[in-house]
């Protein structure tokens, strides 16, 4: 079953504009299909560097390579061929046509570095995660929203019928498939089961400041390594730092990122969550809808074409905290995210703390809960349910 991707109208305007579109996000979260798809209709090849013959031949005679597949062409996993972008570049330079050539993968790292080194100014960057609750919405899933953050966001599991032992069979695999391949082509990590050790650790935190020192003695690994490691999940699409919220009209105001690795389900498989149930009758259960909600509103700004994400979040050392801030120009959108269905004016009270921000106008803020019906809090102030989002 193919899912409508909300992502795919950013791709059609930028295809109208771009030699080069660059896909990417994390592994199996739907950018082959998607762009395949897309394409069919045109007739335009597609070729995967996952296979070893076509990387081989893409390696050793990139020239070649291109020359036996002009373009328009489809290119699925480029960063295993990096020197690919070299020779990509000289042949769009030739033509000022739009949409030659559409690469992806699954290493946003390696990708942007054969961007930054050889494509500026020539590729449409579009960053896609797992599906958004709109998405699965669509596809008639008929679960509710707790079985939708304990199911994780990844299209295949949505394609069918899938109950709770395919669920771990699949996050057992997708994880056993990550290590191995793109963890590997990203570092020299020698012990994968220090790894793997490394990212329960790193889930048990999701939602939370990040502290490296923490992060270390939770996994056994020394400060420089979990360093190294959490870049390799953002770089792989599966994490993100939201970072604080930081200006200079006060001391007070904490330094430190959160960290979210952003797949639920992913999340809930690492924890040990094994059920729904489970899910909302734990202590990490406002963590796990936080970090859900926070990834719906990055898979939003995605969805609409946006890569430079303003977002931030707000804590002073008096532990006062706003969960999220989106700064637009000099406005500043407070955001507050509970599990509550019968939201109050005492869980936004933060908000207040914005007004001594000089130079700043505070917009109207949002406190997504579980409420059924969106409706006001205060003046300024909206309940938002999370199923509107």
């Amino acid at each position: 079953m193919y899912i409508d991707r909300h992502i795919a109208k950013v791709i059609e305007r930028q295809q109208k504009k771009k030699k080069v579109l660059i896909i990417t996000g994390p592994r199996q979260a739907g950018k082959s299909t998607l762009i395949k798809t897309m394409l069919k209709p045109a007739g335009i090849p597609y070729i995967s560097l996952d296979n070893p013959t076509v990387r081989e031949a893409a390696l050793e005679g990139p020239s070649r390579f291109l020359e036996m597949n002009k373009p328009p062409v489809i290119i699925d996993e480029i960063q295993k061929a990096p020197l690919l972008f070299e020779y990509i570049k000289e042949i769009v330079d030739e033509s000022d046509k739009a949409g030659q050539y559409y690469l992806t993968g699954s290493q946003s790292f390696r990708l942007m570095k054969g961007v930054t080194e050889s494509l500026a100014g020539r590729a449409g960057i579009i960053n896609m995660l797992g599906l958004s609750l709109r998405e699965i919405n669509g596809t008639g899933y008929s679960g509710g929203i707790e079985e939708i953050i304990h199911k994780g966001s990844f299209p295949a599991l949505y394609e069918t019928d899938h109950d709770l032992d395919d669920w771990a069979d699949y996050y057992s695999s997708y994880l056993q498939s990550y290590v191995e391949k793109d963890v590997r082509d990203l570092t020299n990590v020698q012990n994968m089961n220090a790894f793997v050790k490394f990212v329960k650790a790193a889930a048990a935190i999701s939602g939370e400041q990040l502290s490296y020192t923490t992060l270390a003695e939770l996994c056994g690994m020394d400060v420089n390594t979990v360093k190294r490691w959490v870049s390799i999940l953002e770089t792989s699409g599966l994490a993100y730092l939201l970072q604080p919220y930081y200006n200079n009209y006060s001391k007070r105001l904490v330094k430190t990122p959160k960290f979210y690795l952003l797949d639920t389900g992913l999340l809930c498989f690492l924890g040990g969550w094994n059920t729904p149930l489970q899910l909302v009758s734990g202590a990490r259960w406002g963590h796990i809808f936080e970090t859900y909600v926070v990834g719906e509103i990055i898979k939003n700004f995605y969805n609409d074409g946006k890569t430079l994400l303003n977002l931030y979040y707000y804590r002073d050392k008096e532990k006062n905290e706003i969960d999220l801030l989106i700064e637009e120009g000099d406005l500043l959108r407070p955001i507050e995210i509970k599990t509550t269905g019968d939201p109050d004016k005492s869980m936004v009270k933060s908000f207040d703390l914005l007004k001594k921000i000089p130079g700043r106008i505070i917009a109207e803020g949002s406190l997504i809960c579980l409420a059924k019906t969106r409706m006001p809090l205060s003046d300024n102030v909206t309940v938002v349910p999370l199923t509107m989002l």
